[in-house]
């Protein structure tokens, strides 16, 4: 009835005629003629009754109502069913400055966000330092752990978190069977990398969390850290990885002279591996 109340018959598209209502908004008549359902079916729905509500008239009804994504996944709750897979609002897609933002904060310690197909966005320069981040690569996070050579001589433990990676993009591609974009890179994938295909092979899947990860950096030795997969629910398209150290080998003061003067200095010039 809110919702209801907040939308006018020139809005909807309707005529008004000039005449004044008793209450704003459309008439539960006018969302039923609009919605495409019978009058009183959708009075049942706004009391709540206990009727047989499917998918479809409820998107329906969302877009008479004019409810943003986030209501009309709250609709799909009220009537006891699944909700659809988030999307970005209009206005929420300029959220990359601000993003931006937070992994600069997040030195110096490594960071970057990439889409729901793995490709990096945006990574902050203590992400380029340690984890060899740079432009001259795929710039797809998962292409380039199975092959971009200098990620691989530097992860000590890349074999233990490879079976990770794969259950967990597994686990992601399963929830859009019908999404291109992931068979798309699952072929790129299976083409390019015979370890990748080996471990596809298993079926394994995982939710996406924490991965602990053992880096051997040519400037500064073993470094230890814990990447976390995180979601902005505003921007379900992209995930924050942030990089945290861990309480061994002096890994946070390694990463702090990494990002100072001194530090980017030593990393300007070849080093092997």
């Amino acid at each position: 009835m809110s919702r209801r109340a907040r939308v006018t018959p020139a809005e909807a598209g309707l005529p008004d005629g000039g005449a004044r209502r008793r209450t704003p908004g459309l008439r539960r008549e006018e969302v039923a003629v609009l919605a495409g359902v019978g009058a009183s079916w959708y009075q049942w729905l706004e009391q709540g009754r206990d009727i047989s509500v499917s998918p479809q008239v409820l998107d329906a009804v969302a877009r008479v109502l004019r409810l943003s994504d986030a209501e009309r996944r709250h609709l799909y709750l009220l009537a006891g069913l699944n909700p659809p897979a988030p999307e970005v609002a209009p206005e929420k897609r300029d959220m990359c400055e601000g993003l931006r933002r937070l992994i600069d904060t997040w030195m110096p310690y490594p960071a970057h966000i990439m889409d729901a197909y793995y490709n990096c966005v945006m990574y902050n320069d203590a992400a380029a330092v340690v984890l060899g981040m740079r432009p001259d690569i795929t710039q797809n996070c998962l292409v380039d752990f199975f092959t971009d050579p200098l990620y691989r001589s530097r992860s000590k433990s890349w074999e233990r978190n490879a079976r990770t990676v794969v259950a967990q993009f597994r686990a992601a591609s399963s929830a859009r069977p019908q999404d291109g974009g992931y068979q798309a890179l699952l072929d790129e994938l299976t083409g390019a990398s015979p370890e990748f295909a080996r471990l596809w092979a298993e079926r394994d899947i995982e939710d996406a969390g924490q991965i602990r990860k053992e880096l051997d950096h040519p400037l500064v030795g073993l470094l230890c850290v814990e990447s976390t997969a995180m979601k902005v629910p505003a921007r379900p398209d992209l995930t924050i990885v942030l990089h945290t150290p861990l309480d061994e080998a002096n890994t946070a003061a390694k990463l702090e002279w990494l990002a100072s003067p001194e530090g980017r200095r030593g990393a300007m010039y070849p080093v092997a591996g």
